[in-house]
């Protein structure tokens, strides 16, 4: 008889770890030895996990939740770099170079968070051989968004840079309400962090949502960004590439 694994969070969580694409070069076995050395931690919305220059003693996974990427300026100012969600690891720069960490990292939505001793994660690194070849492959994934971030900084005005960022989070991890044409993003981001993904000041941010709003293009609500008509978006997105060169300050 078939047991369900409903009362089985180790299946679960092996289940979970399987998903995770880092992960899926592993075996069994492997991947049953490493639930040994995670552990699945609980955080509230708006919870430090580590801030800018903190030691990289840890890297984390995202079971459920979204976590924001940011950097501060001397003057306290916040510049966005990325959301992470389900399945996405954190804190993995540091552990392998040893460098203090880069940036802050802040929950924007309740959710579980596993945690593993940077050290021993890179015990497993040399262990076995196909989780530091898929390392790898993540890490060069991610500098790859990383230029094509810079290309839209040095493409798009702040509006174009807006849109476009918001039409890879949809890419990630929209909720298609019509096929092709309504989209549900839930960021959990308020109209500063937008702000501060596109470095621009959050009243002309506000302005934007407004207009794009009258449009019928997007809305934007308590955190959740509704798209209304993507392939409007898409245009003009593409349409602000003309006008980079007047970008507001």
């Amino acid at each position: 008889m078939e047991t369900s694994d409903r009362h089985n969070p180790s299946a679960r969580q092996l289940a979970f770890l399987k998903s995770v694409p880092l992960f899926r070069v592993l075996s069994n076995a492997d991947l049953a030895r490493m639930l040994n050395d995670f552990h699945p931690v609980p955080y509230a919305k708006n919870t430090m996990l580590f801030w800018q220059d903190d030691p990289s003693d840890k890297l984390y996974l995202i079971q459920k939740g979204k976590v924001r990427i940011f950097k501060l300026s001397s003057a306290g100012n916040e510049t966005s770099i990325n959301i992470f969600t389900t399945g996405d690891l954190i804190g993995e720069f540091g552990i392998i170079d040893l460098e203090s960490r880069s940036a802050n990292a802040k929950t924007i939505t309740a959710g579980t968070i596993w945690e593993i001793s940077g050290p021993r994660f890179m015990d497993y690194m040399h262990e076995i051989p196909g989780l530091a070849v898929a390392m790898a492959r993540l890490v060069v994934q991610k500098a790859r968004w990383t230029a094509a971030y810079v290309e839209t900084v040095a493409q798009y005005d702040a509006a174009g840079r807006l849109l476009h960022i918001l039409l890879l989070y949809n890419g990630q991890f929209g909720e298609e309400l019509e096929p092709g044409r309504r989209y549900r993003i839930e960021l959990g981001l308020t109209q500063d962090d937008l702000a501060s993904l596109v470095g621009a000041r959050r009243e002309w941010i506000n302005r934007l949502l407004q207009d794009w709003r009258q449009q019928g293009i997007l809305e934007y609500k308590t955190g959740v960004m509704l798209i209304h008509d993507l392939e409007r978006m898409q245009n003009e997105r593409d349409r602000r590439l003309e006008g980079a060169q007047f970008e507001p300050r």
